[in-house]
């Protein structure tokens, strides 16, 4: 059963990942097109993280299986995307400003997700966490978005994206959720609950950087657009392939604690 539960979870991600590539021309990577260059890297590599996030599922305990899923899915997610914006960059040379938002409304609120499901793996949690957490990673994401497509000034759609970060930020530092977690997480968690709020703090920080990069530097067209795809590529190895990592560590050392 459990090696027939492997092949399905491997078969899934294969299908997910070659599928896209279908639907979309040929089209030749450039040597010295490191944007599109780092498109497929990353796309290739959160396809490897998503086999292992599903496959590690089969070997925690039952109360850390939800975290580990949720991990596979935000690089799943993801990867489908990445096979898509790659094509619109080495296609069009465009940003695929729509492609990246809709990721992001779908992983990073996932993301946030995580810091309830690790806590409520070890002790009983309050709803509100939950939806505070969603609160605050929505306006970030609408207030960027809006400013990226020109619904809003660049500069006012950057301040209320960071304004729904610095919210985050309160939440996870010192709000309930930090309280939760000093009070009662075992070692192991709240190890992994710090690294997870060390990447939300300069692993997301990433995105503004680029934000402003694209935006608000006054940056040539053409170098603005690499400079932000750049940034936000590697931002998304560290927010969401490391913070899966960090997930799976805990667990596995919970899981296998008393073995």
């Amino acid at each position: 059963m459990k090696k027939m539960s492997e092949k399905l979870i491997i078969g899934l991600v294969s299908a997910c990942a070659v599928t896209p590539v279908w639907a979309t021309n040929s089209v030749v990577l450039k040597a010295n097109d490191f944007v599109g260059i780092s498109f497929w890297l990353i796309s290739m590599a959160l396809i490897a993280a998503t086999t292992f996030f599903f496959l590690e599922t089969q070997k925690v305990e039952g109360k850390w299986k939800t975290s580990l899923v949720v991990s596979g899915l935000v690089t799943l997610v993801a990867a489908v995307h990445y096979f898509y914006m790659r094509e619109v960059w080495i296609q069009t040379g465009n940003t695929p400003t729509v492609y990246r938002y809709i990721d992001w409304l779908i992983t990073v609120p996932l993301l946030m997700v995580e810091f309830y499901l690790i806590l409520a793996a070890i002790t009983k949690v309050p709803a509100g966490v939950f939806w505070r957490l969603m609160a605050g990673t929505l306006v970030m994401l609408v207030g960027g978005y809006l400013g990226e497509v020109g619904l809003i000034m660049h500069s006012m759609g950057f301040l209320v994206g960071m304004l729904g970060w610095a919210y985050i930020l309160y939440e996870i530092f010192y709000g309930e959720t930090s309280q939760i977690s000093a009070a009662e997480a075992p070692e192991s968690v709240q190890k992994a609950y710090n690294l997870m709020r060390m990447i939300v703090t300069f692993g997301w920080a990433i995105y503004p950087v680029g934000y402003f990069l694209g935006y608000l530097a006054g940056m040539p067209p053409e170098s603005s657009m690499e400079g932000l795809n750049v940034a936000y590529n590697l931002a998304d190895v560290v927010n969401k392939i490391a913070f899966g990592v960090i997930i799976w560590t805990a667990a596995t050392a919970e899981s296998y604690k008393y073995a």
